[in-house]
């Protein structure tokens, strides 16, 4: 039984939902499971053509705070409101002085719904807009916010550095998804090692089963956005080169995204297109399917040119609990989860040969398959069950809504 919430939390995300992000999804299913009540915020409207299959279990409502600062008697009605409902107003107001007017006009909605609703903490997913908007939110509404800090949020060359800081240093706590993602905000952001947690993105194992993949075909599976960073083009490369060794494989690559034609013409310029197709999204129960129906994952990550790079790819994580094993490389948090020869199989990034390489191994060797997947699901079951990892996320919550209940009564 759902224990009874002792808090009421926003969740705001810059968009909601996406398809690419589950991990956001299964996060809020399971702190409902336990008892939590959510609000969700979202700053725009879904772009997506296709959802995932679980969006239909989230019980929370969600509202799209739509910025309409263009129009002058919109924004100079909400101030009138404002100032009638939130004590901390104009303090916060000037500290957004430098805030675009967008981001104002949100913060300020969203504020005057934490009063209405009795929201009692702010969370935002990101670090960049939907943290700014929690951030100003939490200011004017006089209470406490966090962070969790994934990939893009905080290595991509276009994000606004001065801003992700500022949102990191005045969060209460910030949560990321690895190690590796901790080390970097210490040492990048300067942010205090104490307010930085790294819980994992966690799953709901009883909907990853494990599957011995001793007995598989010889089908490779890869997961992603097509975008840089994947390295999809490298594998692309190394299914050629498989091809070309004579190697029996299917390659299956599911997702969508601006290097799909690029994507194509490569495959068809090597005349891969019996052994490689571009499968588009496709739901999560699909997903698992096929993840499973596979004899190796292959998540050949780079960083790209725009220093933009994963956390610590939730596929993965699902293709361990599956029994599928996995091939990626050295980048970010992977090695954390997939240690070379134990867990999983390592190449260096951007190296197509080592690739397939390892990709050959795993096609071909059922005792490396099997050894390798029964150490993953063992790893996947101790760091990555969901319901223990969300305890720790709520344990967050609850300490930062106790340390700015206390700053409150301190101050009046």
């Amino acid at each position: 039984m759902p224990n009874k919430a002792e808090l009421r939390v926003g969740y705001i995300l810059k968009r909601y939902p996406r398809y690419s992000e589950t991990f956001v999804v299964n996060e809020i299913i399971a702190h409902e499971k336990a008892g939590l009540e959510i609000d969700i915020f979202s700053l725009r409207y879904p772009e997506d053509q296709h959802f995932q299959d679980i969006i239909s279990r989230v019980q929370a409502p969600v509202r799209y705070v739509q910025a309409d600062e263009g129009k002058s008697n919109s924004f100079w009605n909400l101030l009138k409101k404002g100032q009638g409902c939130l004590p901390y107003f104009w303090s916060s107001l000037q500290s957004a002085i430098s805030s675009e007017g967008r981001d104002v006009y949100q913060a300020m909605v969203i504020a005057m719904e934490v009063k209405e609703k009795s929201i009692q903490h702010l969370h935002a997913h990101f670090a960049s807009k939907a943290a700014t908007i929690a951030r100003l939110a939490s200011g004017m509404a006089g209470i406490s916010y966090s962070v969790t800090a994934h990939a893009k949020d905080i290595f991509h060359e276009d994000i606004s550095f001065d801003e992700v800081q500022s949102n990191l240093a005045e969060a209460a706590y910030v949560i990321t998804v690895s190690d590796f993602n901790v080390k970097y905000l210490r040492e990048v952001y300067g942010i205090d090692g104490d307010k930085v947690r790294r819980i994992y993105n966690g799953l709901d194992l009883t909907r990853f089963p494990y599957r011995t993949p001793k007995d598989r075909p010889p089908a490779i599976i890869a997961v992603g956005r097509l975008v840089e960073k994947k390295g999809f083009s490298d594998l692309v490369e190394a299914c050629n080169l498989l091809s070309q060794r004579r190697i029996d494989y299917e390659c299956l690559i599911i997702g969508a995204g601006p290097l799909e034609s690029e994507l194509q013409r490569q495959i068809e310029g090597a005349c891969l297109q019996e052994r490689v197709t571009l499968l588009g999204p496709r739901p999560q129960n699909e997903v698992i399917q096929r993840i499973q129906g596979s004899a190796a994952m292959a998540a050949p990550c780079i960083i790209a040119g725009d220093r933009d790079k994963d956390g610590l790819p939730t596929v993965l994580v699902e293709a361990m609990a599956l029994g599928t094993p996995c091939v990626s490389t050295d980048v970010t948090g992977i090695p954390e989860i997939v240690v070379e020869g134990k867990t999983g199989l390592v190449v260096p990034q951007r190296d197509p040969s080592h690739l397939a390489d390892a990709l050959e191994a795993l096609l071909t060797q059922p005792g490396l398959r099997t050894r390798l997947s029964d150490r993953a699901r063992k790893l996947i079951e101790e760091e990555f069950d969901i319901d223990r990892n969300t305890e720790q996320v709520r344990a967050v919550f609850r300490e930062a809504w106790r340390a700015g209940a206390r700053i409150l009564q301190e101050v009046h």
